[in-house]
């Protein structure tokens, strides 16, 4: 029986994540990065692939397609991303965002053409970021350990769980017939890497080691997206273990400001771009 591309996706992403959590046994000793030896190699895999390959046809991409068109195909699957953002927000018992994401879906559906334009932004409907990893860090579920995988790029072991269901409930990567679905995260995947090409030079310029300022950049910036921008004061000597429930802490801090730039690496998902 032929295997579908979002079976093989998932497959592959628990293979590598098990292999992962199986490296544990040359570990580094760093809390945060148990098995940064393993990483390392599947971050300079990630690199060398962006170098040859992802990294020229974005530059195309962007060099060649206008500006309005490259926001109507961010804008398109943002739209579509929604669907999904809405259901994470309702797992979390965000009742308010998640009608909120249901009603950018359908204004953005019918008004904004296919979600070709933006009107809920207009319309004051905040554009959310929510997966299942967001949810089960909501849920009380730890980090574990962190880990790199190939083309998708730094996870948890937390949020390469909620990686896979999100390709299980990802409407692009299940869409049929199978000639269209794969054109569709092709060009998606493209299109995310071309928004993410500004971040490179101020990557390079502020990363002495580049590889410790992503896995930083991505572990301060999950955290702060699971507490929505209020982390809880982070008890040093467990910052590498376990994000617990909002209902269980005690001292929150006041806002942070924006985390680091996100890292410009092979993410398909990982921070959807701002939709315009």
């Amino acid at each position: 029986m032929k295997t579908t591309l979002p079976a093989r996706i998932k497959s592959l992403t628990a293979a590598i994540a098990a292999i992962g959590l199986l490296a544990g046994c040359a570990s580094s000793g760093n809390p945060k990065d148990p098995i940064e030896g393993f990483n390392r190699a599947m971050f300079a895999f990630n690199e060398g692939l962006d170098a040859a390959i992802v990294k020229p046809v974005a530059k195309g991409y962007d060099a060649v397609l206008p500006s309005p068109v490259k926001t109507g195909v961010t804008n398109f699957f943002s739209n579509i991303e929604d669907l999904f953002v809405g259901v994470n927000n309702l797992l979390q018992g965000k009742v308010p965002e998640a009608v909120s994401d249901l009603g950018r879906v359908v204004i953005n559906s019918t008004v904004g053409i296919l979600g070709l334009i933006d009107f809920a932004s207009d319309a004051g409907l905040e554009k959310h970021d929510e997966d299942f990893g967001q949810t089960f860090g909501r849920w009380g579920v730890g980090n574990g350990a962190y880990v790199v995988i190939p083309v998708f790029g730094p996870r948890t072991a937390r949020d390469t769980v909620g990686l896979v269901l999100d390709i299980a409930a990802d409407p692009v990567a299940n869409h049929n017939p199978e000639r269209t679905r794969d054109l569709a995260l092709v060009l998606r995947f493209v299109n995310d890497r071309a928004n993410l090409l500004p971040a490179d030079k101020v990557i390079e310029e502020a990363a002495l080691d580049k590889y410790s300022y992503m896995r930083d950049a991505y572990l301060q910036r999950r955290r702060n997206l699971i507490h929505d921008g209020n982390p809880p004061r982070e008890v040093e000597a467990d910052s590498g273990s376990t994000d617990r429930p909002l209902t269980a802490e005690a001292g929150v801090v006041g806002p942070q400001a924006e985390s680091a730039p996100a890292p410009a690496m092979l993410v398909a998902r990982t921070q959807p771009p701002e939709a315009k």
